[in-house]
């Protein structure tokens, strides 16, 4: 068999490990195998890196979401309104990630009521002063409500600038809060901590302002009904305090119905000061009103002011019987009752205390200025409230009344007891001294026995004058002689530091016009000259009208009339005498004091 020198070596003959020139262990074949294409790998380097941020989005999204959450959860887990507004606050500062953050309410006369604020530093705050009214950018939302996001808060033209002494802000969101459709107050959001605020952040405002007014709409319905409770409850307790009799065991002084009303009207309403104003006794012609209760801010200064019903806001109530509301009543010239110097008065409200048949007062209610309005619903219950002062004084008038019944028909018993029974028993008496004095002859027994039936005389004198005091109703304009001459007499009273006596003997009332004139001129003369210069303890006055002469006397236990230094009101009493054709004169009273004497005819 021959050889092919040419022929390659056999494959059982080749050592394992000798690379094949055409075979995976090549150069060739290495440099395919560790060499890969560029585009396949960047494509994937992009889709993991946009899985990787995706995924970061929705970590962020998830974490902003449990964040809105728990911004909402904060905000609704409380009913009363400062609270559920400074937490509205926080919660919006805290979820999108802002330096500072506010709320303004919105004033019902424009402007903001209030602005609840986070943030700011206490020195920062001091050194700013007022609060803002809700001008510039913040008044633009009030009148546009719709939310602004801005970069950069100076380069918007409705930015007006920061008062001195306020901190650099740059970005900003404001979000209106609607309830239904009445806008409550903006949401205000500056300085974002990551140097712009996005329109994710502007979402998230918007929802949690959403929130917020549902927070805040709950919080007002329950504050409303909570308020309605208790003037339910301080009605109740007006009521048992008016039903109630008056324990005479108890030590405590009484506290008058419309004191408790101005009390309790001052705290449930929130209010600097309450006044009820009255008008006179005499409705007939109301031209002022005076203040009867004062409760609060400068109510020192207002018990017992008068003021004018024309020009008023309390006359033009007492005239109308309607209430009336105002936001701000600062400056105003009808201002009443509820203006002393210390208040600077603004929200105010007036209302009328209606009775059975009349207007019987008007309470007013103020804060100061720069506090919330009054609502209508306070105005309502309040009114309804109000109420319960009218019927305190219609109770009291009808007490009153009874109670003058009352002691009328008391005064008519003892005056009856004391004419048929005292009088007559005095009577008898002294005709049985009469005639005992007639059976013993002239002798000094006799003699007192007479000076006794003349003390008894003048005894059934003074006891048929009280018995006309007893029958005589106290008034304002006292007719008739009797009743003008005791008038006078208690007019002069405080001044003796006595009553004096009054006595009356004869038909008084029936005298001329003129002569009743003179005659309560003289008695008030004379009382007169007695407080100021007799020192004396008692003074008698006595009338005796007989068929052909009247004379008055008056008398006193005083020093006499040396310290008297002035003649001109004893003259006008001589001629007072003398134009009547009759006589004046004055002496000494054994032991002490003085006796005048008037003395005209009768007839």
């Amino acid at each position: 068999m021959s050889t092919d020198h040419g022929a390659s070596v056999p494959e059982a003959h080749r050592p394992a490990d000798a690379p094949r020139a055409d075979g995976p262990g090549s150069a060739e074949s290495a440099r395919a195998r560790l060499t890969f294409p560029d585009l396949p790998r960047l494509e994937l380097d992009q889709l993991l890196g946009q899985l990787v941020d995706r995924a970061q989005e929705v970590m962020a999204t998830q974490g902003r979401l449990r964040g809105l959450l728990q911004a909402n959860q904060l905000i609704i887990t409380d009913l009363t309104l400062p609270v559920v507004l400074r937490r509205i606050v926080e919660a919006a500062r805290e979820l999108v990630g802002a330096r500072y953050a506010a709320l303004g309410v919105i004033s019902p006369a424009g402007g903001l009521s209030e602005f609840i604020h986070i943030g700011m530093p206490p020195d920062a705050v001091e050194r700013i002063g007022n609060l803002p009214e809700g001008k510039g950018l913040l008044g633009a939302l009030i009148q546009d409500p719709r939310p602004i996001r801005l970069v950069r808060i100076a380069e918007d033209p409705r930015s007006c600038g920061f008062p001195p002494g306020h901190p650099p802000m740059s970005s900003f969101i404001g979000v209106p809060i609607r309830i239904r459709d009445e806008i409550f107050g903006n949401l205000y959001l500056a300085e974002s901590t990551r140097g712009a605020f996005s329109a994710e952040d502007e979402e998230l405002t918007t929802a949690i302002a959403a929130t917020a007014a549902v927070a805040v709409d709950n919080a007002r319905l329950y504050a409303s009904a909570r308020t309605r409770g208790e003037w339910l409850q301080a009605s109740a307790a007006i009521t048992r305090k008016l039903l109630a009799s008056p324990d005479a065991s108890t030590n405590s002084e009484p506290v008058h119905p419309l004191q408790m009303i101005a009390e309790r009207s001052r705290e449930i309403a929130d209010a600097d000061l309450v006044t009820v104003a009255l008008p006179p006794g005499d409705r007939d012609a109301v031209g002022e009103l005076s203040v009867d209760v004062a409760v609060g801010i400068g109510a020192e200064q207002l018990a017992g002011r008068s003021l004018p019903v024309d020009g008023s806001l309390e006359g033009q109530v007492l005239l109308t019987g309607e209430p009336l509301r105002l936001s701000r009543a600062d400056g105003d010239t009808r201002l009443g009752s509820v203006a002393p110097a210390v208040l600077d008065v603004g929200p105010i409200m007036v209302l009328p205390l209606v009775g059975s048949r009349r207007v019987q007062g008007v309470l007013s209610a103020a804060r100061v200025r720069g506090r919330t309005a009054f609502t209508a619903d306070d105005l309502d219950m309040a009114g309804s409230f109000a109420n319960q002062g009218a019927v305190a004084i219609e109770l009291a008038e009808a007490r009153a009344e009874q109670q003058r019944a009352a002691m009328l028909d008391e005064r008519d018993r003892i005056a009856a007891d004391l004419h048929d029974h005292v009088i007559q028993r005095l009577f008898a008496a002294g005709l049985s001294l009469q005639s005992v004095a007639m059976g013993l002859g002239p002798g000094p027994m006799t003699d007192r026995v007479l000076c006794t039936v003349a003390d008894l005389d003048a005894t059934i004198g003074q006891i048929r004058t009280t018995i006309f005091q007893l029958h005589d109703i106290p008034r304002t304009d006292p007719a008739g002689l009797r009743a003008r001459i005791l008038a006078v007499a208690a007019e002069a009273a405080p001044a003796l530091g006595f009553d004096p006596a009054v006595r009356f003997t004869g038909t008084v009332d029936a005298l001329p016009t003129d002569v009743t004139e003179d005659l309560v001129a003289v008695v008030r003369e004379a009382l007169t000259n007695v407080a100021r210069h007799a020192r004396a303890r008692t003074a008698e006055v006595d009338l005796v009208v007989r068929p052909d002469r009247l004379v008055l006397t008056v008398r006193d236990d005083g020093t006499g009339m040396v310290h008297a230094t002035r003649r001109s009101g004893l003259a006008n009493m001589q001629r007072r005498a003398e134009r009547h054709g009759g006589s004046f004169e004055t002496g000494a009273r054994e032991p002490s004091g003085t006796v005048v004497i008037w003395s005209i005819p009768n007839g």
